[in-house]
């Protein structure tokens, strides 16, 4: 007989020697001895447990299954340049789509922002960079995504929550069955995690559902209330590309360093479209953002970007998000700051970036591969002390010296 006590303590830590089918076997039992109780706490009764994981297996085919004995590990994957974020195809498809959206849920869209203040174009954008507004198939079940990654991904315990928010939600009756996701639990149109859908789901066309995976208004109110819930300000807009001069370091990027727009004005930084700050917009905080440092666009966003960042943590993502949304609403084209050509590093490469740049005292946002706008600070600010131009981004040249 196993150990039940290992179980509950060690599970997801298995050998790696273990066989498949052990490892199986230990899935169905951590499932009953673990999860059960949890869910019968948190309400789930044991008819919508049974109904939802009886027929659940290890997904061996999921990303992010990472054994035990190389959790911790970097993985060696290419850390990639923002640039690839706005290929032109698919920005063009978002903007496209888009505009054809708007048409069709113009009275929709309007009732969401008269009601929440968050414009119509940034629930677009995100409808469209979540599911390509709701063409893109939502193949999984979500119990096995959830169950697989709470029993064997290293992010564990947070997927383990995310069960439970899923099993509530079966329990509620508030969601068709079977339940949908991603490859990474994520539901319907919104690509809602469960918690997330438990928070700010809402029924937006009236019918007393709040069905994120057939419903474009109910998808829009929910993005909306998540939006709204986060800190939305209705008279602000998202951010601007800027001229950012030679005058100006980029080591002043980041949330931490904001001042008034007027501010920045006054320093030299102005609309790279030649229009003037909107005034509504000057006595606001702004904060310099510089995705790829001095190799690509620059910009002053507002609080409304980092509340875009509250629904995915990526600085491109939110940046993607502004500048579909305005695309489709103000006919705007194309960045006018170019991306500039980049290195090609691994995660593995800035992680060792980072702890260098850790061991001489910076604050680099944690070593994790990642290039975030403390470890674009941080780069630029050891140029500084070297003498160099800074540039505020990763390169073999840096990683070596």
């Amino acid at each position: 007989m196993r150990n039940f006590l290992f179980l509950l303590v060690v599970l997801p830590g298995l050998l790696s020697a273990q066989t498949r089918a052990e490892r199986e076997a230990d899935f169905e039992t951590w499932l009953e001895i673990a999860v059960w109780p949890e869910a019968a706490n948190a309400g789930v009764s044991r008819k919508t447990f049974d109904s939802a994981l009886s027929r659940v297996r290890l997904n061996w085919d999921l990303p992010d299954l990472v054994p035990p004995a190389e959790q911790g590990q970097q993985r060696q994957t290419e850390f990639g340049a923002p640039s690839r974020y706005f290929e032109a195809s698919v920005v063009g498809a978002a903007t496209r789509i888009g505009r054809e959206e708007a048409q069709r849920h113009a009275a929709t869209l309007a009732r969401i922002e008269a009601e929440t203040g968050v414009p119509g174009r940034i629930l677009l954008a995100i409808w469209g960079r979540e599911s390509s507004y709701g063409r893109a198939a939502i193949p999984h079940d979500a119990f096995e995504v959830l169950a697989t990654k709470a029993f064997a991904a290293t992010r564990s315990s947070y997927f383990r929550s995310e069960l439970i928010a899923a099993l509530k939600i079966a329990e509620s009756g508030r969601a068709p069955t079977p339940l949908r996701s991603s490859w990474a639990g994520a539901l319907g149109q919104p690509q809602f995690m469960p918690s997330s859908y438990l928070a700010y789901a809402r029924d937006g066309d009236g019918d007393g559902r709040a069905d994120i995976w057939g419903s474009a208004p109910d998808t829009l109110a929910s993005i909306a209330a998540y939006l709204e819930n986060k800190g939305w300000q209705s008279s602000r807009d998202w951010g601007f590309e800027v001229a950012l001069p030679a005058s100006v370091s980029c080591t002043l990027e980041g949330p931490d360093q904001g001042r008034p727009i007027r501010e920045w004005d006054a320093m030299g930084i102005a609309r790279i479209s030649g229009r003037p700050f909107p005034e509504n917009e000057m006595n606001g905080e702004g904060y310099l953002m510089l995705p790829a440092g001095r190799l690509g666009p620059a910009f002053i966003v507002t609080p409304n970007f980092y509340v875009l960042k509250e629904y995915n943590t990526s600085d491109v993502y939110a940046l993607f998000v502004g500048h579909v949304g305005d695309r489709i609403d103000f006919g705007v084209g194309d960045f006018i700051g170019q991306w500039r050509p980049v290195d090609t590093l691994l995660r593995s490469d800035v992680v060792a970036l980072q702890t260098s740049l850790e061991g001489m005292g910076h604050d680099v946002g944690g070593a994790d591969g990642l290039v975030g706008f403390k470890t674009r600070q941080s780069i630029g600010r050891w140029q500084e002390t070297e003498g160099a131009t800074p540039t505020c981004f990763p390169s073999k040249d840096l990683l070596i010296r």
